[in-house]
């Protein structure tokens, strides 16, 4: 027995402005597509359910192409500092954590960006200490490529001035004394003393975020947790109970990150529709927002460095080599050009087998002469426009004007024709898909709103957009026959919305409001 869909806006995604009257779907396939009156006609002894649109505008349902699922529920059940706009602000609501919190717990906030405070860009581990020095403070700068911890915490782990980490480093003051912030690789120094969580912690949390995920109109994701909380087999055990277990259809296409890559062998066997496992993931740096990017030269603002390679050259095609003896495709993690230049590289020396292709994430700063090499690779660009909103101005402080020509530059890459993929780091952002979007047609900064556009030349279309949500995000995992489109055949994926979006302005797309998400024909979010 199936469904017939019908009485709004139907967008196939296939070409700009496509539309459908009616959709008739059977166990989680869209059937065909037609007239309402057709397909009534055609169907009418098998349709068990007629689902009114009721003036909605129903797309493929959105997939995020890149966040990270269990810190994304992590983030709204911690203590949450993204919205602290001033180093006060955060301060203050630390201390009110630590009133409430019995002496020796940890306190872990997520979320600080020192790009928004308007008081001042340094922050130490003194004011913290301040605070307390009887609780080990843990604050989650809002890239996850930094952390900031107080006395205690630098104690415990016996972190000291003399150690210089690989693939990290150390913050100091001018005078060479620790300052509490620990870059890159040196957040592994507190592996040994972060206490476990528990399992029902980790269900709660991916609860939670699969959830919100839903209310976003998510109806799955591409995802990198299996190195973080406990191992591989913990982590994997928790999507299993949460998603297959306790029946929540969510489809979470599961990257493997190179520490714990032995261990997929064991379970490559066990995927489903909903949890399934994809390319072997790499971190070639940092972020820009730490200054750990890796730029082939210095920060413009800081001359003193050009960011940090996670690996050397050597050490990460390597890595690439050890994915293709294992058979996979890798998904490397490079912000900076100097570390896309590592990965290309690394491709061409170790390519993919034949009808693999790679994928390198996020993309933000390039060059001409990268871009053209790439093009000659099997490579998918999984980039986050969601960026443009929280990086911008401050970016430009850093890297310089002249570097600007092709950073953030999706409109170039797609002319150049790269099949590009839309996430949104989360918990690094907003999980919202329609916040990337508007990133990606307005390029505004949402943390100085002005009707400043930045880079004008690179803004996307608004179906351009959304495909970087369907059609890329499928085609990104070798999807996009099946998913990403509303076509007899593909998979009854929808997500339905209160208004238009392509007859919206593109400053709307901030309020838009999802009213149903669909996986595979069965409703798991309504709006009340």
């Amino acid at each position: 027995m199936g469904e017939l869909w019908y009485g709004g806006k139907i967008y196939t995604m296939k070409e700009e402005g496509e539309q459908v009257e009616s959709i008739y779907t059977e166990d989680g396939i869209i059937v065909a597509v037609g007239t309402k009156e057709a397909l009534y006609k055609k169907y009418k002894q098998s349709i068990e359910k007629e689902l009114d649109l009721q003036g909605g505008t129903m797309l493929p349902g959105l997939v995020d192409s890149h966040m990270h699922v269990i810190g994304h529920g992590e983030r709204l059940m911690r203590l949450d500092l993204s919205a602290c706009t001033s180093y006060k602000d955060m301060l203050e609501a630390v201390k009110k954590r630590v009133e409430i919190t019995p002496v020796g717990e940890w306190i872990i906030g997520e979320g600080w960006n020192e790009n928004q405070f308007t008081d001042t860009k340094e922050v130490q581990r003194f004011e913290l200490d301040i605070l307390s020095q009887e609780h080990p403070i843990l604050l989650k700068r809002v890239c996850r490529h930094a952390m900031l911890v107080n006395s205690y915490v630098l104690e415990m782990a016996k972190v000291h001035e003399g150690l210089s980490p690989k693939g990290g480093k150390l913050g100091r003051t001018p005078d060479g004394v620790l300052n509490g912030l620990l870059y890159e690789r040196a957040q592994d120094l507190l592996h040994d003393i972060i206490p476990e969580n528990t399992e029902e912690y980790l269900e709660q949390a991916l609860s939670v975020s699969i959830e919100d995920c839903w209310r976003h109109g998510l109806v799955g994701c591409h995802t990198e947790d299996l190195n973080y909380y406990g191992g591989f087999n913990r982590t994997y055990k928790t999507f299993e109970k949460v998603i297959k277990q306790q029946q929540r259809p969510f489809k979470a296409h599961l990257l493997v990150h190179h520490g714990v890559i032995e261990e997929l062998q064991e379970y490559k066997e066990t995927g489903t529709k909903y949890i399934e496992f994809g390319a072997m993931k790499i971190f070639a740096d940092g972020s820009l927002g730490g200054r750990t990017a890796l730029l082939s030269e210095p920060y413009t603002d800081m001359p003193s460095t050009n960011g940090v390679a996670v690996f050397e050259r050597e050490e990460l095609a390597a890595l690439v080599k050890k994915a293709r003896d294992l058979g996979l495709a890798v998904a490397v993690h490079a912000i900076g050009d100097l570390a896309f230049e590592y990965v290309v590289e690394a491709i061409e020396t170790y390519p993919p087998k034949v009808g693999l292709h790679d994928r390198i994430i996020h993309c933000q700063v390039l060059r001409e002469d990268l871009i053209q090499r790439a093009k000659e690779l099997p490579v998918i660009l999984d980039i986050q426009p969601v960026f443009v909103t929280a990086d911008y101005p401050s970016v430009i402080e850093k890297l310089g004007e002249e570097r600007m020509k092709f950073s953030y530059a999706w409109k170039t890459l797609m002319k150049e024709g790269f099949i590009c993929a839309g996430g949104s780091d989360a918990p690094i952002e907003s999980v919202n898909p329609f916040v990337g979007i508007y990133g990606a047609v307005a390029r505004k900064s949402l943390l100085q709103p002005s009707d400043k556009v930045y880079g004008p030349h690179e803004r996307l279309t608004m179906f351009e957009a959304v495909g970087l949500y369907t059609k890329g995000s499928a085609s990104a995992i070798h999807r996009q026959n099946s998913r990403g489109m509303i076509a007899p055949g593909y998979e009854a994926d929808f997500t339905i919305l209160e208004r238009d979006i392509f007859d919206i302005g593109e400053e709307e797309l901030l309020a838009l409001q999802v009213m149903k998400t669909v996986v595979d024909g069965i409703v798991v979010y309504e709006k009340n």
